[in-house]
């Protein structure tokens, strides 16, 4: 007969086992990305209310629209990190990833992806739309199918991962709408063109771990020059795009003066990463000035009167 306090000990063990097995799911899903793509589709939903003619989105379809796109991200993550778990054991970064860490079964991500992009299409297609639910696939299947393997054969998957990374204010917008209009497409290219000095800034400083992983990024290829005329290049137009939205309506004058205090900012920023020395140090500050920009900017855009 087994000792009370033996299995009290099993039972113990299985329930902390049970515990990681859980959070390596919630690792899958890449949580800090997730919560980010769901402020943007948030706030492409909130600035919606601001086409004439477009009443307000209901409670049901703002919960459909978050969730679904919650969901759809969560699951191109696990599939990302299901096709990559043998380049992710290469990179320090990853390395104790669930999969490379031997803590999880490929079959449980690859399935937890499956179905949670399989889930999100009708939540979507019911909730919001049937045009959301398309574009969030469109997202999906770019960033697994393209995206993903592309990163071991050109550094200009980059260009072709921020589609799928610039979608999500979109899917906010025509959730609320029901259309693709100029305004949407506008922050859309917000989006896309951030994304490209951002993860330029990364690769900086990050090198030596992505070519030990066999990945192509601009800086190992082009070289960290030629990258960083690649940072000033599309910062500004970032900057250019980002004041679209002041002719088209969905912003106003609070908003231009501000966007183009922070623009100069961030461009200059980036310029001065085209002095002779500058290395990681300046590009992780570039790095962490990108992300205070796009917060800043998003915020500004949705309490500008």
């Amino acid at each position: 007969m087994q000792n009370p306090g033996d299995m009290t000990a099993v039972a113990s063990e299985n329930r902390s086992r049970n515990q990681v097995a859980a959070r390596d799911l919630v690792t899958l899903a890449k949580p800090r990305i997730t919560f980010m793509v769901v402020i943007t589709a948030a706030g492409g939903l909130f600035l919606a209310r601001r086409v004439p003619g477009v009443d307000a989105a209901s409670t049901a379809t703002i919960l459909a629209t978050l969730f679904g796109t919650a969901l759809i991200v969560s699951g191109a993550n696990a599939l990302n990190m299901y096709i990559e778990r043998e380049t992710d054991r290469r990179m320090d970064r990853t390395k104790n990833r669930p999969l490379p860490g031997g803590r999880m079964s490929p079959r449980v991500a690859l399935w937890f992806g499956v179905v949670m992009s399989a889930i999100a299409v009708p939540i979507l297609a019911i909730g919001a739309n049937p045009l959301t639910a398309l574009l969030a696939v469109l997202a999906n299947l770019l960033y697994v199918l393209a995206y993903t393997p592309m990163k071991q054969h050109s550094a200009y998957a980059l260009h072709v991962g921020a589609i799928p990374g610039a979608i999500p204010p979109l899917l906010g917008w025509t959730a609320g709408t029901g259309h693709i209009d100029a305004a949407g497409l506008v922050l859309f290219g917000v989006l896309f063109l951030w994304q490209i000095p951002h993860f330029c800034a990364i690769a900086l400083f990050r090198k030596a771990d992505y070519a030990r992983a066999g990945i192509h990024v601009l800086p190992n290829v082009t070289g960290e020059l030629a990258t960083r005329h690649t940072i000033v290049r599309w910062t500004f137009a970032l900057v250019a795009t980002s004041l679209l939205v002041v002719p088209l309506g969905v912003a106003h004058h609070g908003y231009l003066v501000v966007a183009t205090l922070l623009g100069a900012i961030f461009f200059t920023w980036g310029c001065y990463g085209l002095r002779e020395g500058s290395g990681a140090k300046w590009a992780k500050s570039l790095f962490g000035i990108s992300i205070v920009y796009l917060v800043l900017l998003f915020a500004v855009l949705a309490i500008d009167p």
